[in-house]
């Protein structure tokens, strides 16, 4: 008897291009979780090592470059991927190798997280790995997503108020993007909503027209905000994967953290601040409704 069951099933494949976090709760390991949640098939490529908890990162060790380029190469040689997401990428070395790789392969859809600095303040990597995104990257991303810290190097400029917002945005556009995602997340916590301003190209009648949009959301009560980045980046990129259009798949992305932030915020994982609950579909904490939200 022939069997019933399809022969092939496709679902979306997402390869994730970052640093290892030890402590499981930013990077490749954030990364896998969020495309797993959502449907796709996750693979990495590792570009450094970190020594990581809640309390902060210890050591950080860079991926040899021919290694960082046979990962590459293993995943288009057999695999292949629907969409790309970057994040931590230490050295102008790693972004070259990385963007003449991908080049190599034709790969057209990136989702760039400009990963220079950790939520506790190290360095992820520095002035010059900013010059090589710009330079190597940016022009092959289909969108970036900085935070304010990471807009305001990369501007070289301080990103200070949700005013700033907007030039940020055409500015970074210029260098060369599709679509820019700037983070409102590190203003002042006192504000109780936090905008977040999404600016991409698209073409109306031949012309390239500039469109923008702001997201507006609740500000969650919490200090586990550990891979809210990584988070965010892999859930775009996974509903881009899966056939959505940008200014969905950002809005469903940033209701996917929300809802993370919200059931990860009672966890108790580690001495600092913990990261968010990305499974929070197939396994919600039990959370009183009053303190869900600011």
């Amino acid at each position: 008897m022939k069997s019933s069951l399809p022969t092939s099933v496709q679902i979306p494949k997402v390869l994730t291009i970052a640093g290892s976090d030890s402590g499981g709760g930013a990077g490749l390991q954030a990364d896998l979780k969020v495309m797993t949640a959502l449907g796709a098939y996750g693979m990495t490529v590792v570009t450094a090592i970190t020594a990581q908890n809640t309390l902060g990162v210890t050591r950080i060790q860079d991926v040899a470059l021919d290694i960082v380029e046979a990962q590459i190469d293993a995943i288009f040689d057999d695999i292949g991927a629907d969409i790309v997401k970057i994040g931590m990428l230490a050295s102008p070395e790693i972004v070259r190798t990385v963007a003449t790789s991908l080049l190599r392969h034709g790969v057209e859809k990136i989702v760039l997280d400009p990963v220079l600095r950790a939520t506790s303040g190290a360095s992820l990597g520095g002035d010059d790995t900013a010059a090589a995104m710009i330079a190597e990257l940016f022009p092959l991303a289909s969108l970036i997503t900085p935070n304010l810290d990471e807009a305001s190097l990369l501007l070289g400029r301080d990103i200070s108020s949700a005013g700033d917002f907007k030039q940020a945005a055409q500015d970074l556009l210029d260098m060369g993007p599709q679509a820019v995602l700037i983070k409102g997340g590190h203003l002042d916590s006192t504000h109780t909503q936090i905008t977040d301003l999404l600016m991409w190209r698209s073409v109306e009648d031949d012309l390239e027209v500039i469109q923008v949009k702001e997201f507006r959301h609740d500000r969650i009560k919490t200090e586990n905000t550990h891979g809210t980045g990584c988070t965010l980046a892999s859930a775009i990129a996974t509903y881009l994967a899966d056939g959505h259009d940008l200014m969905h798949a950002v809005g469903k992305a940033i209701s996917f953290v929300e809802a993370g932030l919200v059931a990860g915020q009672f966890l108790s994982i580690g001495e600092g601040p913990g990261p968010l609950w990305p499974m929070h579909d197939f396994y919600p904490t039990s959370l009183p409704v009053e303190n869900q939200s600011s």
